[in-house]
């Protein structure tokens, strides 16, 4: 459904501009530094917020979400610009326009997963999975941006050699480029700390900037030159500092298609598309979860809108985007009422890179670097580790698999095998296989209330079944009662989303039944259950 909220722009575009310009702060440096970390140009990451911006505003996605490029396809991008590279005999311009093409393919494949309906499925991944994922995001994210941070060009390409090599840059880190990068991070990780109001409202990441850029002045960045610490000598220059083009125009560059069939294109097309729908969908949810109206957002036509989008801002030279969590709960923080807050986000960074390319060009990449490092942290907190525990001693286990293996491997297989193990650990314990795909559910009407009676498994693989029952209620159904009695599984993944979608709802009572004779996993409220063998008498 498109977004009735016409007749709501004359009382709410104050606050839409207010919080649009708020997001813009935080999301110009973002850009860049996420360009740079995937392997892009910098205004690449300008272009698709830009365009996620002005146009996903009127194709009817979610309300408060902002659209742009994300940490979490950092890894992907990266990997594509660098295999397409070798694989154009090292024409790293050739292998970006080929990354560009792989863009544009994952971008009509989203656009067509919507129109069918099947992009709720990437909403359907188990938690456990999708925040290892997120992790092995994070952590690769930080092997690669701690050198940089040091002002230090390592040996290593992949995550682990790079995490052993950290020790090697610390040894030999360049002092001023180290200066400005630690800098950045006391001040990333310092600030919420600080309990007085003005440290609230002021985003970090331009705190950051208004540090970096004139110490990158005093260090005179702009200008190569050699200077002397501990009786080391070092080098500094522009090569430490953003280079953007002269005019947007000529920034633009276009797909090569030449190779879009080969077997990495491929691999990458995948990826982008399935990683980037469901971490998009995923943060959809989250941010329908935090809008203070509690509105539901259409996936479906957030999915199309995304697709549309990434299509276009692949076309021309940009990142592949999402639904971005971070900016997205800064636009509900900063007050935004409907959608125009992400327009007017996406029109402050256009007129920023048209109307003082000079300035933008003064940011120290050490700067950027800490920005990434912290992002990064976030993905990989400790607390994700203990939050997943908390759930159950298996969600922790399928979070550090899932999160280990693609760090040795890549996020398509991290994924596949956190996926596999999932489903192996249902059948331990219970799951009948005949129903793993299919959900079986009797339903009886008495009044005003729906009984669903959940028969063998309720699990993340079948709860399609009963999110597209739950999705198709009409309005004189006011209580949905769900019994699980007969079920010998009930995922936290199924719990979760149940809770979620209850949340939701505003004129409707969920209530589930049938628990008390299974076994839970762990103290938490949606922890998964199982129902013993022996309980079957």
């Amino acid at each position: 459904m498109a977004e009735p909220q016409l007749n709501q722009t004359s009382t709410n575009w104050k606050d839409d501009l207010t919080s649009g310009f708020l997001v813009f702060l935080i999301a110009l440096p973002l850009c860049l530094g996420i360009s740079v970390a995937s392997g892009y140009p910098p205004i690449a990451g300008i272009f698709t917020a830009i365009i996620g911006g002005m146009l996903s505003r009127f194709m009817g996605g979610a309300r408060l979400t902002i659209k742009g490029p994300a940490a979490g396809l950092i890894v992907i991008a990266l990997g594509a610009v660098t295999e397409l590279t070798q694989l154009s005999n090292g024409d790293a311009v050739l292998g970006y326009r080929r990354a560009l093409a792989i863009g544009v393919v994952a971008g009509v494949l989203q656009i067509i997963l919507a129109l069918i309906g099947a992009g709720v499925v990437g909403n359907l991944m188990p938690s456990a999975v999708v925040h290892g994922m997120l992790a092995a995001i994070g952590v690769i994210i930080i092997s690669k941006q701690a050198h940089v941070l040091l002002g230090v060009k390592p040996e290593g390409k992949e995550p682990l050699h790079l995490l052993a090599e950290i020790p090697h840059s610390i040894a030999h880190l360049n002092p001023e480029v180290f200066a400005i990068g630690l800098l950045s991070l006391a001040v990333l990780f310092g600030l919420p700390f600080i309990k007085a109001k003005f440290a609230k409202k002021v985003p970090g990441q331009m705190v950051v900037l208004a540090l970096a850029v004139p110490l990158g002045l005093l260090f005179d960045l702009e200008h190569e030159h050699v200077y002397n610490f501990a009786h080391h000598a070092f080098t500094v220059g522009p090569n430490y500092l953003i280079r953007l083009p002269g005019s947007l125009i000529k920034a633009m560059a276009f797909p090569d298609f030449s190779l879009i069939m080969a077997g990495a294109s491929i691999k990458y097309i995948v990826m982008f598309t399935l990683v980037g729908s469901i971490e998009s969908l995923l943060s959809v949810t989250a941010v329908d979860s935090l809008d203070p109206e509690k509105r539901s957002s259409d996936l479906k036509r957030d999915l199309l809108a995304t697709g549309v989008c990434n299509t276009l801002a692949s076309a021309i030279g940009g990142l592949p985007m999402i639904s971005e969590i971070v900016r997205s709960k800064a636009n509900i923080d900063s007050g935004a009422k409907t959608s125009w807050s992400n327009f007017f986000h996406g029109t402050f960074l256009l007129l920023a890179v048209a109307l003082m390319p000079g300035l933008l060009q003064e940011i120290p990449y050490a700067a950027l670097a800490a920005m990434l490092i912290y992002t990064g942290f976030r993905l990989a907190s400790p607390n994700e580790f203990k939050h997943a525990y908390h759930v159950g001693p298996e969600q922790l286990f399928l979070f550090v698999v899932t999160m280990v293996v693609t760090l040795a491997t890549d996020l398509l297989v991290g994924v596949g095998v956190g996926l596999i193990l999932k489903i192996l650990l249902h059948l331990k314990n219970g799951a009948p296989f005949k129903s793993l795909f299919r959900a079986v559910i009797h339903e009886k009407r008495e009044g005003d209330a729906l009984l669903l009676d959940v028969q063998d498994s309720a699990v993340f693989t079948n709860y399609l079944g009963l999110y597209n029952r739950l999705n198709t209620l009409d309005d004189s159904v006011k209580q949905v009662i769900i019994n699980f009695e007969n079920a010998w599984v009930v995922d936290h993944t199924v719990l979760d989303k149940l809770h979620t979608m209850s949340k939701r709802w505003s004129s409707r009572e969920l209530i589930l039944t049938g628990l008390d004779g299974h076994q839970s996993m762990s103290d938490h409220e949606l922890a998964a259950r199982r129902r013993l063998r022996s309980a079957t008498a």
